[in-house]
């Protein structure tokens, strides 16, 4: 799935053998980072990362969402020519006459020094009321009820550092209770998914049509010991909207566009009339067409949520 904070067009595993990549990064604001992701996610070799620069200390009451984001796209320096970068930094030009985009910095690293460097600078969060989000690496000391979530994202999306991310970890908290079943809908990491079963969910699928991600999802899982109760799923929404499965909650943590495709497709039919589907990772401006289309569908708009730049949408499917 296209995919914020992201992972964006990613393939499949990395080369096991040590390899020069050619790094394109542009810090550039909520507004423009989907623009940007979208040109470099043309050439990238794995993927393109949005990234919320980081504060050092636990944040204890406000999500860390605000400011700039960090866009950047990896490719392997054998295989790039100089009309690549030459075609990247002509989609950027044209980018650059609708939204203020700076020149990209290029630079050569090592395979090794990319998949190590982004956790020198993943630290420990507090999202919402409860929930604590830490890397394996990172000790924390917990307050009273406390939910400890512990995520290392491997090469998928997810370590609740993204607004986009901690608008559905907010909305987690708000819905996800005992007795209620959940479908995480690009699950990314799983982080979702954990936490809607540390919460309380009997059940919750989480889908994802890029292997990376199921692989990380799963060790997550694992990791916080709810695999009796979160599933880890290969597979598009075709395969759940034609099977006899519903959901009480639904959560999609996706891009105006790849909603309004499946829209197309029966979206609305995986959760139960009554049930609520969530949707996040939307820009502001998308927002309100994105709300008539899911409302032609049936998904009728409950509330929203904004986080900076990024808008949540919580919709309820409608009862016959």
């Amino acid at each position: 799935m296209l995919r914020l904070a992201l992972l964006i067009a990613q393939g499949g595993q990395y080369n096991s053998t040590m390899s020069k990549w050619i790094e394109v990064s542009l810090t550039v604001d909520g507004e423009a980072a989907e623009a940007v992701a979208e040109i470099l996610a043309r050439y990238a070799h794995q993927g393109v990362a949005i990234e919320q620069p980081l504060k050092e200390e636990i944040w204890p009451d406000e999500p860390v969402g605000e400011g700039p984001l960090i866009v950047k796209a990896y490719l392997l320096a054998s295989t790039t020519s100089d009309e690549t970068i030459q075609k990247i930094r002509e989609g950027l030009y044209f980018a650059g006459r609708l939204y203020p985009i700076p020149e990209p910095v290029i630079s050569t690293v090592d395979e090794e020094d990319w998949a190590n460097a982004w956790k020198q600078h993943y630290h420990p969060i507090r999202v919402g009321k409860r929930l604590l989000i830490r890397p394996p690496w990172a000790d924390v000391e917990l307050n009273e009820g406390d939910i400890e979530i512990i995520m290392d994202p491997g090469q998928a999306f997810g370590t609740g550092t993204h607004p986009t991310t901690q608008l559905c970890l907010q909305a987690c908290e708000w819905f996800c209770r005992p007795a209620t079943s959940m479908l995480d809908l690009g699950a990314g990491s799983g982080i979702l998914s954990i936490a809607a079963a540390k919460l309380g969910c009997f059940r919750v699928i989480a889908r994802d049509i890029d292997e990376a991600a199921v692989v990380a999802a799963q060790e997550n899982v694992e990791r916080n010991q709810v695999d009796d109760a979160v599933i880890v799923q290969h597979g598009s929404l075709a395969g759940l909207v034609t099977s006899s499965r519903h959901f009480d909650l639904a959560m999609a943590n996706i891009t105006a566009n790849v909603i309004t495709d499946l829209a197309g497709q029966g979206l609305q039919h995986v959760v139960w009339p009554g049930g609520k589907f969530i949707f996040s990772g939307i820009i502001d401006e998308q927002a309100e067409d994105l709300i008539t289309k899911l409302d032609s569908i049936g998904l009728k708009l409950l509330d929203t949520r904004t986080l900076g730049d990024w808008v949540m949408l919580i919709t309820r499917r409608a009862i016959p």
